[in-house]
């Protein structure tokens, strides 16, 4: 059993692995430990006993993510790596309450995520299509189909297989957060790019529905690079990544009608709360256009 900080952090992060929690998350859950762990080991010395942590320590902690002046969004992040770490350890029968769960976690200012209108959306959609000299240009027009058409993260993206698509429904499984399954529809143009891309893609033992270069399943990183490498290049744009298309996806289906709920079950959201920041961007662009276009706005 472990007895340190350090190799409980790592026991975590071992647990966390074999639940399958994205490479990101992981990544994160890996830094932030490490910085935790390092705050509380002394040059040369050893950290506290894991028993003795308390509300006190995790303040002094705390205290010294304000020193460095990092941003409340960062702040949050750590603090929740921390509860899920003393909730690991309340778990084993280590500790007998989570310290961190007391720890004042600071408001964010509320920032609307930047979305492209559907113009936009679509001149890049179309612009990947007639790209010229790229390795992979079917499976590259893929992604953007089912990253706009379904409004998956890039993680349940590349996460897909190819016995995960219903090609006669026209509907995919989506492994989501915590290992939550969902069934989301696909339109004409995803369906069309689909086929496409099964035609030429290459053989491979991999059952993943997106390969990389080497014939294995392409990585959260790949699938970014590629977002990012048309936008640049095709539209100037350096801010679009996956993320955008999943918002464009969820404000161009409110904007158009369709009710929260609907929204929410789409993409994957535990709670509706989280799905209504939505309601938020079509409220900006309602008014932006009102301002235009109504003599007396």
């Amino acid at each position: 059993m472990p007895t340190s900080l350090r190799q409980w952090a790592d026991e975590f992060l071992a647990e966390r692995r074999r639940e399958n929690v994205s490479p990101h998350t992981l990544r994160n859950y890996g830094v932030d430990l490490e910085q935790f762990v390092a705050f509380f080991t002394p040059p040369d010395g050893q950290p506290p006993e894991i028993t003795s942590f308390d509300l006190h320590l995790l303040r002094e902690w705390l205290a010294g993510l304000h020193d460095k002046h990092l941003s409340p969004v960062s702040i949050r992040r750590k603090i929740s790596a921390l509860r899920s770490f003393f909730h690991f350890l309340l778990r084993r029968g280590i500790l007998e309450v989570n310290p961190a769960k007391l720890l004042r976690i600071p408001k964010t200012p509320k920032k609307l995520p930047a979305v492209p209108d559907r113009e936009q959306t679509g001149d890049l959609i179309d612009a990947v299509q007639a790209a010229p000299d790229r390795t992979f240009p079917e499976r590259d027009l893929l992604i953007f189909e089912l990253l706009y058409g379904c409004g998956v993260r890039v993680s349940e993206l590349v996460g897909l297989n190819l016995d995960d698509i219903d090609r006669r429904e026209q509907w995919i499984r989506v492994r989501g957060k915590g290992k939550k399954e969902r069934l989301v529809p696909f339109g004409s143009r995803a369906a069309q790019a689909l086929k496409s891309y099964i035609a030429v893609r290459p053989a491979a033992e991999s059952t993943a529905l997106f390969l990389n270069h080497r014939g294995s399943r392409l990585s959260d990183r790949g699938a970014r690079m590629i977002v990012s490498f048309y936008a640049r290049h095709l539209q100037g744009d350096s801010s679009i990544h996956p993320h955008t298309l999943r918002h464009a996806f969820a404000t161009h289906l409110l904007s158009a009608g369709a009710d929260l709920r609907t929204i929410q079950e789409l993409l994957g959201h535990a709670q509706l709360s989280t799905t209504q920041k939505y309601t938020q961007v079509s409220m900006k662009d309602l008014m932006a256009n009102y301002s235009k276009a109504h003599p007396k706005a």
